[in-house]
C-alpha cells in the first residue's frame, strides 16, 4: 500500500515535471512586441560605449590627450567590457536574469552620471571604464532572449535583438553628435543616464520573471567553465575569431572616421558627423534577415557573402576624397556584412549547449571585444601615420584575413552551421 502511494506520488511529479517543461515550451514564442522592447534596451545599453566615438577630438582637447593616443578612450572601455563577459555575463546562468538585468541597468546610469561630472581626466576614465564593464548587460539580454525563444524562432529572435545592438551602437554616433553640439558632450552621457532610467522601468514592467534550469555549477567553477568552452567547442573557437576579425574592421573605420571628417576640406560639426551612424543603420537594418538564413540552414552561405562585401567596403570607402557619398556607400556594405556575420555566428553557437547560452555569450564576445580594442587603438595611430588611406588599407587587410580564416575552415564547421 506504501509502495503504491510512492509510485502514485512519483507519478504525479513526473507529470508536474512534464507539465512545467511542456509550459515552458509553449511561453517560449516570444511576441515581436517583447523582441522589440529588447532590442532597443540592447542598443541603449551598448551605445554608452560608442557615444565617445565623434567626440575624440572634444574630449582630446577638454583632457589634453593627443590624437595619436585618444583611440585609448575606446580600447580602455573594450578591455573593460571584455571584463564585465567574463565576471558578469555568466552570472545569468547561475542567477535570476530579471534580477541581474536591473541591477546592472541601476548601476550603469550611476556610473554614466560619474562621467558626466567627471572634473579631470582620471575620474571620466574610472567612469567610462565601469560604463563599459556594465555595458555587458546587453549580452545579458541577447541570452535571456534566446532562452525565452523556440528553436524555430531562435535564430529570427537573436537577429532581431541583435539588430537593436548594432543599431545602438550605430545610432550612438548621430545621437552624441546632436547632443555635443546643442549642450557639450557631458550632455551626452547624462541624458543617456536619464533615458536608461526610463527603460529600466519599463522592463520592470514588462520583463517576464521566469525561471529557467540554473546551473549547480559555484561561480569559480562558472567561469572556469568559460574557459572550458574555448578547449571543447571548435565552432566557437571558428566563429569567435572571424568576430574578433570583422569587429576589428568595424572599429578600424568608426574610431578612425570622426578624424578625417572634422578636419579641412570637410571640417564637418559633430552633428554631420554623427549623422553617417545613420548611414551604418541602413546597412544593420539589410542584414536583418540574416539570423532567419541561418535557421533554414544558409549560415555559411551567408557568411562567406557578407565578407565578400566586407572587403569590397574598403575599396569604396577609400574614395572619400573624391566624394563622401562613396563613403556613405562603404559605411552601409560594411555595417551590413558586419552584422550579417555577427548574427549568424550567435545563431550558430547558441545551439551547441543550450543549457549554457550565457557562458557561451561570453565567450564569443570576448573576441568581439578584442577585435574592438585593436582596431580602435591601431585605426588612430595609423591615421596619424598615413592617414584615410592607410586605415583602408590595414582595414582591407584584416576584412581579406577574415574572408581567408572562412574558407580555410569551411569544411570543418559547414556541417554545424546547417544545424
Amino acid at each position: 500500500m506504501v509502495r503504491a502511494k510512492e509510485k502514485t506520488i512519483d507519478l504525479t511529479k513526473e507529470q508536474d515535471t512534464k507539465t512545467e517543461h511542456l509550459q515552458l515550451e509553449s511561453d517560449s514564442t516570444m511576441s515581436q512586441s517583447m523582441a522589440l522592447l529588447l532590442a532597443i534596451a540592447c542598443g541603449m545599453a551598448v551605445a554608452n560605449i560608442y557615444y565617445a566615438h565623434p567626440l575624440l577630438d572634444a574630449l582630446s582637447s577638454d583632457f589634453s590627450i593627443n590624437h595619436s593616443t585618444i583611440g585609448i578612450v575606446i580600447t580602455i572601455t573594450q578591455i573593460c567590457y571584455a571584463l564585465g563577459l567574463l565576471f558578469l555575463v555568466p552570472l545569468g546562468d547561475l542567477l535570476n536574469h530579471r534580477r541581474l538585468i536591473f541591477g546592472q541597468m541601476l548601476m550603469i546610469i550611476i556610473a554614466l552620471v560619474i562621467v558626466g561630472f567627471a572634473p579631470s581626466k582620471v575620474v571620466f576614465f574610472i567612469g567610462i571604464a565601469t560604463v563599459g564593464m556594465l555595458a555587458t548587460v546587453t549580452q545579458t539580454l541577447v541570452a535571456y532572449a534566446s532562452t525565452l525563444s523556440s528553436p524555430a524562432e531562435r535564430g529570427h529572435i537573436v537577429g532581431l535583438v541583435t539588430s537593436g545592438v548594432v543599431i545602438g551602437i550605430l545610432l550612438a554616433r548621430t545621437f552624441s553628435g546632436i547632443l555635443t553640439d546643442l549642450g557639450g558632450w557631458r550632455s551626452v552621457y547624462l541624458t543617456s543616464a536619464a533615458l536608461m532610467l526610463i527603460m529600466v522601468s519599463l522592463l520592470y514592467r514588462k520583463l517576464p520573471d521566469v525561471e529557467f534550469k540554473r546551473s549547480s555549477l559555484s561561480y569559480p567553477k562558472l567561469l572556469r567553465s568559460v574557459l572550458l568552452l574555448f578547449a571543447q567547442e571548435r565552432i566557437l573557437r571558428i566563429r569567435g575569431v572571424l568576430a574578433l576579425l570583422i569587429f576589428t574592421a568595424f572599429s578600424i573605420v568608426w574610431t578612425s572616421l570622426v578624424l578625417p571628417l572634422s578636419a579641412p576640406p570637410y571640417s564637418l560639426s559633430h552633428t554631420a558627423i554623427g549623422a553617417f551612424g545613420l548611414a551604418g543603420v541602413a546597412g544593420a537594418l539589410a542584414a536583418a534577415r540574416a539570423g532567419r538564413l541561418a535557421d533554414r540552414g544558409l549560415g555559411q552561405r551567408t557568411t562567406g557573402i557578407a565578407l565578400i562585401l566586407l572587403l569590397a567596403s574598403w575599396l569604396v570607402m577609400s574614395l572619400i576624397s573624391y566624394s563622401l557619398l562613396a563613403l556613405v556607400i562603404g559605411v552601409i556594405l560594411l555595417d551590413l556584412a558586419v552584422q550579417a556575420v555577427h548574427v549568424t555566428n550567435q545563431s550558430i553557437i547558441f545551439t551547441v549547449r543550450p543549457e549554457a547560452r550565457s557562458r557561451l555569450t561570453a565567450a564569443y564576445m570576448i573576441f568581439y571585444s578584442i577585435g574592438s580594442a585593436t582596431g580602435s587603438i591601431a585605426s588612430t595611430n595609423i591615421y596619424e601615420n598615413f592617414g584615410w588611406n592607410g586605415v583602408c588599407l590595414l582595414g582591407a587587410s584584416v576584412s581579406a584575413l577574415a574572408l581567408l580564416f572562412w574558407a580555410i575552415t569551411l569544411h570543418l564547421t559547414e556541417q554545424i552551421g546547417k544545424k
